[in-house]
């Protein structure tokens, strides 16, 4: 169903952005990968074949993003579907505690990026009346937890995003989805622990999380449900996960 589709994903290097690359790929589509690690591309491109076309890019950069999008090559110019999928956390302090450049890279990366690649290519959906924007958020947008400030409120912003981005489509056949993971097993955790290879095991330690592939197959159902059904948002988590009691702080009187 994805037969000469072309589908652009950013942050495509690793994780959810590579799985969803392979699957859709295996599913008939173009894809253009475009992430910051050009050896990483390389290896994708390697493995993709002429199904693939790399961009090394950071969202961050408006100005490079426009110049990446104009530079597509046929058949790889006439964008079917957008994964903004590029995105991270940094750290798990308190927010008096946070980095300053870790809370702009996280703003700048999991809103700004997403809205540079939406600006740039929808556009072209819209010229040709079809297309699927498919942004990638979190629990962590819906559900506090203490030392989720800056990265929750990036997701957060997502799923509004989406919302209104449909509200905007109404009457044209562009989809918007959004979605929203648990907890999952990639470099997430050592991004966001800066390294710490350690610190990041023990997240998903005795415990099965969702894996990158879980999250591709759900990117593959939404992308290829009937044209007349849009997906809002889709939330999932590891059966193993659940969530918490409201917390309570009882001061001694």
């Amino acid at each position: 169903m994805l037969t000469n589709k072309t589908i652009f994903i950013t942050g495509a290097t690793a994780g959810f952005g590579a799985a969803c690359a392979r699957l859709l790929v295996a599913n008939g589509a173009r894809v253009v990968v475009s992430g910051r690690r050009v050896e990483r591309l390389e290896r994708l491109k390697k493995e993709l074949g002429a199904s693939a076309h790399t961009l090394a890019l950071d969202v961050r950069d408006n100005h490079a993003v426009e110049k990446a999008v104009a530079s597509l090559p046929a058949p790889f110019d006439k964008v079917d579907i957008l994964i903004n999928n590029a995105g991270l956390a940094l750290g798990l302090e308190s927010f008096e505690k946070l980095a300053l450049g870790d809370i702009r890279q996280m703003i700048d990366t999991n809103i700004s990026g997403v809205l540079y690649c939406t600006h740039a290519l929808l556009p072209g959906m819209i010229a040709r009346d079809s297309g699927h924007i498919v942004n990638m958020g979190s629990i962590a947008g819906t559900y506090p937890y203490p030392g989720g400030n800056v990265y929750g409120a990036t997701k957060a912003f997502l799923e509004h995003f989406t919302l209104n981005l449909k509200a905007d489509l109404l009457g044209r056949n562009i989809r918007v989805t959004n979605i929203e993971p648990g907890m999952a097993e990639t470099e997430f955790s050592q991004v966001r622990f800066h390294g710490d290879n350690a610190k990041a095991k023990s997240v998903y330690e005795n415990t099965r999380p969702l894996t990158s592939e879980d999250i591709a197959e759900t990117v593959l159902w939404c992308l290829t449900r009937p044209a007349h059904v849009n997906i809002n948002r889709i939330e999932l988590m590891a059966a193993e996960q659940a969530f918490s009691p409201f917390a309570v702080h009882r001061s001694i009187l």
